[in-house]
């Protein structure tokens, strides 16, 4: 396992060599971050590690004050609309949901394809089989309420009418399935490596193998709308590390999954390593964005979960201009 210094070091060398560089050369010709914080979360999910391996790019981008606020899953997408944390790397649809209700977020970029999946016991066999099941959730409007929702809307189910959502803790979710108590849940990494070792339920839907799912980014950039019109500079400059961590996360997952279990993100290096090699990271430049939103944007509008049509969402929620900038200027 490398080390937190040791993995440190190779991101500050990195700019010199086949790794990830620091900096582009158009990154010393741009002014200095307008503000040196950063405030980002810390959830308990591998999802968003390009998140936690910037931090030391972060630092090579300007910024001097970075904190990460432990947030539970819901509580980290809260957050990003009240202006308690600046940038987040969380998944699309529950940022819709809390877009279409008035919070100041915008959509900057898509991080990564596939990384979570529906367990389910053995009496499900299809996704119209959920109907009328207890589908486990932590919270309201949190991302397996909101996926599990479109996956069901896709086929044609009232996920507010059809399913009865039971809300448990997060971390109960395997013994419920196990126990019968629950029919289902969704879950990311690293608790996907942990159901499948264990051999709890069957997986239902994959959204790394399953279309249309895995044609879409699940996990986003997203920030507060307020900070990205305050601060263009630092929000291009934050933008630009997390991506060039994404891309370490593809050619570097070993040395990633022993940086987060050594710096405590995740307890288990197997999983973390597992989940590291699984996740389709480093493709930002190759997905659509707007795709992505428009598809979650469209499931969500018919199972009537939100009021504003795809386009107002899209119109009104995303700013792609940093990310079209920084494809020209990082190229592959």
């Amino acid at each position: 396992m490398i080390s937190r210094r040791e993995f440190a070091r190779t991101l500050t060398v990195a700019g010199t060599s086949t790794l990830v560089g620091i900096r582009s050369r158009s990154a010393w010709a741009e002014p200095p971050p307008e503000t040196k914080r950063l405030r980002l979360p810390n959830r308990p999910s591998l999802c968003e590690a390009p998140v936690y391996v910037a931090e030391e790019l972060l630092r090579g981008e300007g910024f001097t004050d970075i904190t990460y606020a432990k947030k539970s899953e819901g509580k980290a997408q809260d957050a990003v609309g009240t202006g308690e944390v600046d940038i987040a790397a969380v998944f699309g649809p529950p940022m819709i949901l809390r877009m279409d209700t008035g919070d100041p977020i915008v959509f900057l970029a898509g991080v990564h394809v596939g990384c979570a999946e529906m367990f389910v016991n053995e009496r499900i066999r299809t996704v119209r089989d959920l109907k009328g099941r207890r589908i486990a959730i932590e919270n309201p409007r949190d991302s397996g309420h909101a996926l599990t929702a479109i996956i069901a809307a896709h086929v044609g189910l009232k996920p507010e009418t059809d399913i009865p959502w039971a809300v448990h803790p997060y971390p109960d979710f395997p013994k419920l399935l196990a126990d019968g108590k629950i029919d289902a849940f969704l879950a990311g990494p690293p608790m996907v490596q942990e159901v499948r070792a264990r051999k709890i339920g069957r997986t239902l839907v994959n959204l790394l193998t399953d279309r249309p799912w895995s044609q879409y980014y699940c996990c986003m950039l997203v920030a507060n709308r307020d900070f990205v019109r305050r601060y263009p500079v630092a929000t291009k400059r934050a933008m630009r590390a997390i991506l060039k961590a994404s891309e370490l996360c593809a050619t570097q997952p070993e040395k990633v999954a022993g940086f987060l279990v050594d710096k405590g993100y995740v307890e288990r290096n197997d999983y973390a390593v597992q989940a590291m090699k699984e996740i389709v990271y480093g493709k930002w430049r190759e997905y659509d964005p707007e795709d992505a939103i428009r598809f979650y944007a469209l499931r969500l509008y018919e199972g009537g979960m939100i009021k504003s049509n795809p386009q107002k969402i899209l119109t009104q929620g995303t700013d792609w201009r940093f990310l079209n900038e920084l494809k020209k200027e990082l190229k592959a």
